[in-house]
């Protein structure tokens, strides 16, 4: 078991809840984003979703998608990214998820990518336009170095390619709680309760819920039944609004301490 699956269970026997925090990697700068993980890990974050700028993040709502474009500006690229998490590994092991799409694997070199992620310190990885049929030529050389490989699954996710996803996913699920893009739609707490319900009827693996979650009550109510909770576009509208402020650190992070708090 890595670092993912000893902090779900240590959080059990704790009977806390995960937070899962998620910020774009560059924005506003890398020794900033360094500088907010040490941060956000003294405030309660529990695990680190580092997003790895791309060109074209579909997946993603118009927060991140702005976030993403800041860091390519500012010359934020994979290998950059991997050498972050290198760095915060010399402070820190808070389990850390890449989170991007394929194509900058890809160019990077799918063997290179995994050899390189691993000797890093990268606990899991998630890339959302890579469906569980393309994973293959990824996951055979992140599942022999023990990259947990996130699985996403969604309110449009069918039975039968719920248990098929479930049978290959590892560390944890991640359950979009709203069809969608990411930060444009609050969720509705009684339908992600059903859905979760569902899910656990075919999987242990823990189980995660983000998308359009953002303030303490809406955290607290998901926690009740489920394992986590992943904050993302709240925390990149936070970072870019005071991002000229001195005190950036201090906001986002007391921001953090709040949604954990209601999660204990």
């Amino acid at each position: 078991m890595g670092r993912i699956g000893d902090k779900f269970e240590s959080l059990r026997e704790r009977k806390e809840k995960a937070l899962i925090v998620y910020l774009t990697a560059g924005d506003p700068s890398l020794a900033v984003t360094k500088k907010l993980i040490l941060g956000l890990e003294k405030s309660g974050a529990d695990i680190l979703e580092i997003g790895v700028p791309f060109s074209d993040p579909t997946a993603d709502g118009p927060v991140i998608q702005e976030a993403s474009q800041r860091s390519l500006k500012a010359g934020t690229t994979l290998q950059r990214v991997l050498d972050l998490v290198a760095d915060i590994r010399r402070a820190s092991q808070i389990p850390i998820v890449l989170f991007g799409y394929y194509n900058p694997i890809f160019a990077y070199g799918t063997k290179k990518f995994a050899q390189a992620a691993k000797k890093a310190g990268v606990d899991g990885i998630l890339v959302v336009d890579l469906p569980r049929e393309e994973a293959k030529e990824l996951r055979k050389y992140t599942d022999a170095v023990d990259i947990d490989f996130i699985s996403l699954v969604a309110p449009t996710t069918g039975m039968e390619r719920l248990r098929q996803i479930a049978v290959d996913a590892t560390g944890f699920l991640y359950y979009i709680s709203i069809t969608g893009v990411t930060g444009t739609t609050a969720p509705k707490i009684d339908n992600i309760k059903s859905e979760v319900e569902k899910i656990r009827k075919i999987t242990r693996l823990p189980l995660a819920v983000g998308f359009g979650i953002s303030k303490p009550q809406q955290a607290s109510e998901i926690a009740r039944f489920a394992d986590g909770v992943i904050i993302g576009s709240a925390i990149v509208r936070l970072i870019d609004e005071n991002k000229e402020n001195i005190d950036l650190i201090k906001i986002v992070s007391n921001y953090v301490s709040e949604i954990k708090d209601a999660l204990r």
